[in-house]
C-alpha cells in the first residue's frame, strides 16, 4: 500500500471519528467540513500532497452560502423568527438570525445580500461565528485536539491544510458532504424546538440542501438562446418539456454555478440523472459556457447564481478526475454509456463525439 493510499483510509477513518468522537451543540461544525470540501474541490490542485492555505474570509463567505436558505420560515403557514429551524440546541445560530433580519429587509437573493450595506455586518457575524466556534474546536475529538486536517495556529487570517488533506477531500468528496449533510440534518432533527415544525411527513432535505427551481427558470430562456432551440445533449429541436440540467450533476458538487447549467429535453435529464456526460458533451460544454458564452451568462445569470467560469471549471476537473479514478461510466445518450479515457488535467475543447475508440456500452 502507498503512502498515498493509506493517507486516504486514515483521512475516511477520521472523518468518521469526528462526526462519532466530536461536540455538536450547533451545525457549524458540519457546515465548516462541508466548506472545507467545497474549497477544495473549487480550486485547481498542484500536487497530491500540496498543502492548501484557505483564507478564514473564504469560509465565513461559505457559511453565508450554506445557511442562506436555512433562514427562511420552514413552515408555509407560519411566519416569523418563530418558524425558522434552530441550528443551535441553545438559542438561535447568530448566523441564522443575521441572515433572517437581510431578508426581511427585502434582500432575496445572495448576489443583492452582498451589493447592500448589509452585507459587511454579515460577513463579520459569520466571520466571528467561524473563529469563536468551530474552526478551533472541529478537530477536538474526545476533549483533545487531534490536528489531522489542519494546524491550530489560531490566526485571524487564514488555516493551511496539511499536506495531502486537500487531495483527501477531492477524492472523497461526495462521501464527506454526504455525512456532513446526514449528521446536520440529524442534529436539526433532534432539537425539540424543530419538532412541531417538521411533523412526521416532512421534507427538511430537500428545504435545507435542494437547489432553488424558481430560479433555474430564468436561466432557461438564456440557455435556449444560446443554444439556438436545440437539447445540449441530443442537438435535436427543443419542444414544451424542457429542463435545466445541472452539467455536473448536483448530487455530485451541490452548488449553483451559472455556468454549470444547460438545456435538454426532460427524457435526455432523466435518464442522464446522476452521471457524468461524457467526454464529447464535455468538449461541448466547454467551448458553449465556459469559453464562447461566458461573459453573456456571467451578465444574464449573476443575478441569481454565482458565475465564475474558472470555478466551473476547477470543479469539472475535479470531478471527471474522481471518475477516471473510479473506472466510472460516463453517459453519451440515453441508456448508452462509454468508459473513462482522457487526459484530466488538460482537457480538449472540441466539436462532437469522437468516439469510436472508447468502449460504450448499452443497456
Amino acid at each position: 500500500m502507498s503512502d498515498n493510499q493509506q493517507q486516504q483510509l486514515d483521512f475516511i477513518a477520521y472523518i468518521q471519528r469526528l462526526l462519532v468522537e466530536g461536540d455538536f451543540s450547533a451545525t457549524y461544525k458540519f457546515a465548516l467540513l462541508h466548506a472545507l470540501a467545497d474549497v477544495c474541490v473549487e480550486q485547481p490542485l498542484i500536487s497530491e500532497q500540496a498543502t492548501l492555505k484557505i483564507d478564514l474570509a473564504t469560509l465565513a463567505d461559505k457559511l453565508i452560502v450554506l445557511y442562506w436558505h436555512h433562514a427562511v420560515p420552514f413552515s408555509a403557514d407560519q411566519t416569523g423568527e418563530n418558524a425558522l429551524l434552530k441550528q443551535n440546541s441553545g438559542v438561535q445560530s447568530k448566523v441564522i438570525s443575521v441572515l433572517y433580519e437581510c431578508q426581511q429587509n427585502n434582500i432575496r437573493n445572495l448576489r443583492a445580500l452582498k451589493q447592500s450595506h448589509l452585507y459587511k455586518p454579515t460577513f463579520n457575524a459569520a466571520l466571528a461565528a467561524l473563529k469563536v466556534g468551530p474552526l478551533w474546536r472541529l478537530q477536538i475529538l474526545a476533549k483533545q485536539a487531534e490536528c489531522f486536517l489542519y494546524p491550530h495556529t489560531h490566526s485571524t487570517q487564514y488555516i493551511t491544510l496539511n499536506a495531502g488533506i486537500a487531495s483527501c477531500f477531492r477524492r472523497f468528496y461526495d462521501l464527506v458532504v454526504y455525512l456532513a449533510k446526514n449528521a446536520w440534518l440529524q442534529k436539526i432533527q433532534s432539537i425539540k424546538h424543530n419538532q412541531t415544525l417538521i411533523g412526521p411527513q416532512s421534507q427538511l432535505h430537500d428545504f435545507l440542501f435542494g437547489f432553488d427551481r424558481n430560479a433555474l427558470s430564468k436561466a432557461k430562456p438564456v440557455l435556449i438562446e444560446l443554444q439556438q432551440g436545440k437539447c445540449f445533449y441530443c442537438q435535436k429541436p427543443l419542444n414544451n418539456k424542457t429542463e435545466v440540467d445541472h452539467f455536473i450533476p448536483f448530487v455530485r458538487y451541490a452548488n449553483d454555478l451559472g455556468h454549470n447549467f444547460v438545456a435538454a429535453h426532460s427524457a435526455c435529464n432523466n435518464n442522464k440523472r446522476d452521471f457524468l456526460a461524457a467526454q464529447c458533451h464535455r468538449e461541448r460544454w466547454e467551448e458553449q459556457n465556459l469559453v464562447i458564452h461566458s461573459q453573456h451568462l456571467t451578465r444574464e445569470l449573476s443575478d441569481y447564481f454565482n458565475c465564475d467560469a474558472d470555478k466551473s471549471r476547477s470543479v469539472s476537473d475535479w470531478a471527471y478526475q474522481v471518475a477516471h479514478a473510479n473506472s466510472s461510466k460516463l453517459w453519451v445518450g440515453v441508456n448508452e454509456f462509454e468508459g473513462v479515457d482522457f487526459n484530466c488535467q488538460q482537457p480538449s475543447i472540441g466539436l462532437g463525439c469522437v468516439a469510436e475508440s472508447k468502449p460504450k456500452y448499452s443497456v
